[in-house]
């Protein structure tokens, strides 16, 4: 009967990490130096002990298998935690792992619909199961809150049940390092993202902190912090977890990728490109030759990314040849929403950082096989994107069209209770309404509804699957004014927009141009030196970078 119920259980399993694998690996690229390596042989994953109370050879794998859960690597964990019930049948806690992985992406805010279902099996395995220590007892007890009345029950409340039950068991085990680790997790899984007191997130990093400095080579500590410190207001702080993450577990494409979510913050985009590249090239190593043309989230993720730190650095025909490759995609391994936003988000960002607004106009859906009914929050990147190309080209009736297509997918969204990118999507609407006000000479209404945008996107904050917005919408507004000669404030627009999102090339640009229009040749010269700084490796010649090299040479 435990084989069946195994066999039974696994089948179900396989289907929800498969179809929202994101808590998993990582991501890719092909064409830039010959950096990292794309796997570490033997087996790197770093150091976890979590005490159970199975027989030898179960407790060994348990522990493998927790370091792979720690890095989001769900698939090979799966296969670890059933092997250990093939060495102890009644180890509770291997059902206790695999029933946590079928939770779903704990920072995408979208929910996996098939994880509850998968999840509450195992569930009921690890409860009749349960194990010989109150301990252990009491984490099966906390994570069962969860997958309880799932069918009626929303996702938010349920895991704020999770959340006190984690709480409960750090509580009454605080030597338990693996339990003071997993609270910190789940708090900042329950993190709001507008609550700009980081109340979560501080209590996360007041946890890990310290254990960091006991357990360096602990996979799951280095990233928690990393992403406890994934906002504008706090990503300094992630920078020492971010440059010791990819050394601690080599062997896992997302460990590879992760350092980059503080990189793209504090716009160090080297350090980006070369984290995401080492990724994809692990990610690429895991598909066999018949897969390798399919795509996945590892590689798609991966990307994203690095088009995006290319085009900080002026490098657009690195990118586009990320953006070729991805165009040539016609199917994934998986349909999700991590992959549906790399699709959408990719080659908008290589239209918009580049200001060719007509070629962001004429963008389309790709691969057009992709169910994108399903990813409406994903689509809604795209649409955005040619909407205000539109907009910005003066094609007004193409602009008011892909608006009215943003409302629908907003209320898709409303609807489905995808409230994040719901929201996200509502300022998309005010600046396409914006640009389209300034193109019929309506320019303080444009002024204000961009305005208006602008303080709602820096109100909440981007999901962790992007490695930045398509486009800052401060820095619209600055270009915004800059448009209607008003160069100074033009100029305070975009250096607020850099404080959020340092580094970005098109700001930079902006604010050396506005600067320069108000007779501010001083505060011209510092940011057009910085925008030589950052397309130092430059790969095309911009003309933005022809106008830096005319003005610095200037006396």
């Amino acid at each position: 009967m435990l084989i069946a119920r195994l066999t039974a259980w696994l089948l179900v399993t396989l289907l929800s990490i498969s179809s929202h694998s994101a808590w998993a690996q990582s991501e890719p690229d092909h064409h830039a130096s010959p950096a990292t390596t794309a796997t570490a042989s033997p087996e790197q994953l770093g150091e976890v002990h979590f005490r159970v109370s199975c027989n030898v050879a179960a407790q060994q794998e348990f522990n493998r298998a927790m370091a792979m859960f720690h890095s989001f690597w769900f698939e090979p964990a799966k296969h670890s935690f059933t092997k250990v019930l093939e060495h102890d049948p009644e180890c509770g806690m291997a059902y206790w792992g695999l029933a946590i992985m079928s939770m779903g992406n704990p920072f995408g805010w979208s929910i996996n619909t098939n994880a509850p279902q998968a999840g509450e099996a195992a569930m009921a395995e690890a409860l009749r199961v349960s194990a010989k220590s109150e301990r252990e007892r009491d984490y099966i007890a906390a994570l069962a809150t969860f997958f309880t009345e799932w069918q009626t029950v929303d996702y938010r409340s349920r895991m704020g049940a999770f959340e006190k039950g984690m709480e409960g068991v750090a509580t009454r085990y605080p030597e338990d390092d693996e339990a003071q680790i997993l609270y910190a997790l789940v708090l900042n899984m329950t993190a709001v993202p507008t609550d700009k007191t980081f109340a979560h997130q501080l209590k996360a990093a007041s946890i890990l902190e310290p254990l960091f400095k006991q357990h360096p080579h602990h996979p799951g500590i280095a990233h928690y912090l990393i992403h406890t410190y994934d906002y504008a207001g706090l990503a300094e702080k992630g920078l020492p977890a971010a440059r010791v993450y990819a050394t601690v577990a080599p062997s896992v494409p997302h460990a590879l990728h992760m350092p980059s979510h503080i990189f793209s913050r504090v716009g160090l985009w080297p350090e980006m490109v070369e984290s995401n590249r080492a990724s994809y090239r692990a990610a690429k190593n895991q598909l066999s030759g018949q897969t390798l043309g399919l795509g996945s989230y590892d590689a798609l993720h991966a990307m994203d990314y690095m088009v995006f730190g290319h085009l900080q650095q002026a490098q657009d025909k690195a990118a586009k040849h990320l953006v070729d490759e991805v165009a040539a995609i016609r199917k994934v391994k998986v349909e999700d929403f991590s992959a549906a936003y790399a699709f959408a988000a990719i080659p908008s960002r290589y239209a918009l950082e580049r200001g060719d607004w007509q070629q962001a106009a004429a963008l389309q859906l790709s691969p057009r096989e992709m169910a994108w009914d399903k990813f409406p929050h994903a689509e809604a990147i795209l649409v955005f994107a040619r909407g205000l190309g539109a907009a910005r080209s003066g094609e007004v009736t193409a602009a008011r069209k892909d608006m009215e297509r943003l409302q629908a997918l907003k209320d898709v969204m409303t609807a489905a209770k995808i409230d994040y990118w719901a929201n996200q999507t509502d300022f998309q609407i005010k600046t396409i309404l914006a640009w389209i006000a300034l193109a019929e000479k309506r320019d303080e209404e444009a002024i204000q509804l961009m305005r208006t945008a602008a303080e709602a996107e820096e109100a909440s904050d981007k999901a962790p699957v992007t490695p930045g917005n398509v486009v800052p919408l401060r820095g619209l507004l600055g270009e915004m004014l800059l448009a209607l000669n008003q160069p100074a404030q033009a100029f305070t627009e975009f250096e607020r927009s850099l404080q959020r999102d340092p580094n970005r090339f098109r700001v930079v640009y902006s604010a050396s141009r506005a600067a320069e229009a108000a007779g501010n040749r001083q505060a011209a010269r510092e940011h057009y030196a910085k925008l030589q700084a950052l397309a130092a490796d430059h790969d095309t010649e911009r003309p933005e970078l022809a106008q830096a090299t005319a003005f610095l040479a200037k006396p």
